[in-house]
């Protein structure tokens, strides 16, 4: 069979380490905003978690281009593999914010979107986990992932609504906003990577 099956086990298990690094970064981020008291510490690691992210998908496009035969369309396996990599990018991109505004203490809400973000990352790991598997709960970790993307843009919106009724400061208003839109847009690349593995679903239903 051409070395199908050696070829679609290479596949599946760089994306199950691709999702394994992605929640170690959620994780980072988590730990960085509820204790707070090493964030350039905390970044630098996840920093390093994000440049292993970068090692994986070059692996993935090395092998997809390499490969004559893949077990999922080349185009669904690129597009998993960037969408994949936007989650860790934005990530990394919300601890930096901490970092370059030199916040002195996380809000509630960042406290609250960064546990939204480890929920979505872990129930995109649950759906990566069944590829080559039974699909159909793929479909159901995807439900969870859009389920959790809704409850961060609540937490987003309010947060946002929050600082212009009662932050006095326009610096730091512009600040947080920013922050809670950065990491709100970490919970849209799980969405993004969830709607992808939905359509690996219909296209091998």
């Amino acid at each position: 069979m051409f070395g199908l099956i050696p070829k679609e086990e290479k596949f599946f298990a760089l994306f199950k380490d691709m999702t394994a690094n992605i929640i170690e970064g959620a994780k980072l981020l988590k730990e960085m905003v509820d204790n707070y008291d090493d964030p350039q510490g905390m970044q630098k690691r996840i920093k390093d978690v994000e440049h292993q992210g970068d090692h994986i998908t070059h692996d993935i496009i090395q092998k997809l281009n390499k490969s004559f035969v893949t077990p999922l369309d080349r185009e669904d396996i690129y597009a998993l593999s960037a969408a994949l990599d936007d989650i860790l990018d934005l990530i990394d991109a919300s601890s930096q914010r901490f970092i370059m505004y030199n916040v002195e203490k996380p809000t509630p809400e960042a406290k609250e979107l960064a546990f939204i973000i480890l929920k979505s990352c872990e129930a995109v790991a649950k759906a990566v986990a069944q590829l080559g598997g039974k699909f159909e709960h793929i479909a159901e970790s995807c439900v969870e992932v859009n389920a959790l993307e809704n409850e961060a843009d609540r937490v987003c919106r309010e947060a946002i609504s929050r600082l212009f009724d009662e932050e006095k400061d326009p610096i730091q208003l512009i600040k947080w906003k920013e922050i809670y839109e950065t990491l709100e847009r970490a919970t849209d690349k799980c969405e993004d990577a969830a709607n992808i593995l939905e359509s690996v679903v219909v296209k091998n239903a």
